[in-house]
């Protein structure tokens, strides 16, 4: 790999207030050696120019489903795993163009093997192009709960899901084989959902005992815990367990998120996802695009006046919040850069959003490599025609992308 300088026209670092000017940067390899105002540009240097872009570190979302998709949902249950690591090939490459550099999938949808793993395994090993990967395994689920699949398909499938678990002891099994088969985090359902049938968000489907068990099993094994959860009794509980992120937590109380900052817990709000639908409860039009099904748009319209509350205490509150988007359960056709704009919509400074998918969302994944763009860190760096800080929506239009030092779209084309 020859060196690179590329010269930004603005720059932001991801964790500055503001851009902070034209830079350059030189990369060696993988990783940025040097930033200034100049740096030195070795002998045979490739020289990038993206005057009038704005240069950031390449964004993270921390929440997706690589192998999930709404235009499926009628029949999903029944494609095999092998259509469904396809799925997320196309997934991984889609995000990596859109300026995704590194995704953290919250839920493996095969219900009896584990195609995620199987997809990190060929990312890392150069088989399919893509963003880097970190894995959560399946989302551990009481019977009846969010994810109980067998209450989509026939009476007579077979019973047996990989996910479920009911009480301490078998929650332990679950969570230690989950671990065994490659999870990097563990994720539980401590909710029901908007997007499956047969539950309800409010309820809270795992005892404090059964969530303080399922925390202490991942901790023995040094794996942090996400949570998917939407109730505020819930939500708390899971705190209480010693969860690292709460994903969705729409329906949040401002005391309940005060528990949330005394005990460093993080928020990914997938406003997308939940906050949209709630603002648009009553236009038809969005809800025929979206092919979102029936219950869905009941629950959204039921619990609509909470879900926009929820919103407003976190934009109000000081809790740590870390961008995902839920995509998977909506299209990979939507530019999950879309999220910006609902965050920034919903109260959240550009500033706060643009950290969320950056140094926030590193500082979540436990990585020090990447979300900032600074010496000794890993060239994942982005660009954008504008401002971010002036104009959100210019998150959505990324034209440049280099992964680890290697350039994987410029000038708007992919380079794979």
């Amino acid at each position: 790999m020859k060196p690179v300088v590329i010269r930004a026209g603005n720059f932001w670092d991801g964790i500055s207030e503001k851009p902070l000017g034209p830079r350059e940067i030189l990369v060696l390899g993988e990783t940025i050696a040097e930033i200034g105002k100049s740096v030195s540009e070795p002998e045979g240097a490739e020289i990038i120019d993206l005057p009038g872009h704005t240069v950031t570190p390449g964004f993270i979302d921390c929440h997706v489903h690589l192998s999930l998709r709404p235009e499926l949902l009628g029949s999903f249950w029944s494609y095999s795993p092998s259509y469904k690591a396809l799925l997320g090939a196309e997934a991984l490459k889609t995000l990596l163009m859109n300026g995704f550099t590194t995704v953290r999938d919250c839920g493996d949808m095969d219900l009896h093997g584990f195609t995620v793993r199987d997809l990190k395994l060929a990312g890392e090993r150069g088989i399919i192009p893509g963003s880097r990967l970190v894995c959560s395994g399946h989302i551990i689920s009481s019977r009846g709960g969010h994810m109980n699949a067998m209450l989509s398909l026939a009476p007579d499938s077979h019973p047996w899901e990989n996910c479920l678990a009911d009480g301490p002891d078998e929650i332990r099994k679950v969570v230690r084989n989950e671990i065994k088969h490659g999870a990097e985090w563990v994720k539980y359902a401590a909710s029901g959902g908007f997007s499956t049938a047969g539950d309800d968000p409010l309820q809270v489907t795992y005892t404090q005992e059964e969530m303080d068990a399922l925390v202490a099993a991942a901790r023995d094994f040094n794996r942090p815990v996400s949570v998917h959860v939407f109730g505020d009794e819930a939500i708390r509980r899971s705190v209480l367990a010693g969860v690292r992120s709460v994903e969705h937590g729409s329906m949040v109380s401002k005391e309940t998120l005060h528990l949330m900052e005394e005990n460093g817990v993080y928020i990914v709000p997938t406003q997308l996802m939940a906050t949209r639908p709630a603002r648009l409860a009553a236009d038809d039009a969005f809800w025929q695009a979206l092919n979102a099904p029936a219950h869905m748009r009941i629950k959204v319209r039921k619990y609509q006046d909470a879900l926009l509350k929820g919103a407003r205490n976190i934009a109000s509150g000081k809790v740590k919040i870390a961008f995902g988007t839920d995509l998977g359960i909506f299209s990979y056709r939507t530019n999950g850069a879309c999220e910006f704009f609902e965050m920034v919509k919903n109260g959240i400074t550009p500033v706060r959003a643009l950290r969320a998918a950056t140094s926030v969302a590193a500082e979540l994944l436990q990585r020090d490599d990447i979300g900032v763009l600074a010496p000794g860190r890993n060239a994942d760096i982005i660009a954008m025609p504008g401002n971010p800080f002036k104009d959100i929506t210019v998150t959505e239009r990324v034209d440049f992308v280099m992964k680890s030092g290697t350039v994987m779209r410029r000038n708007g084309a992919p380079s794979l």
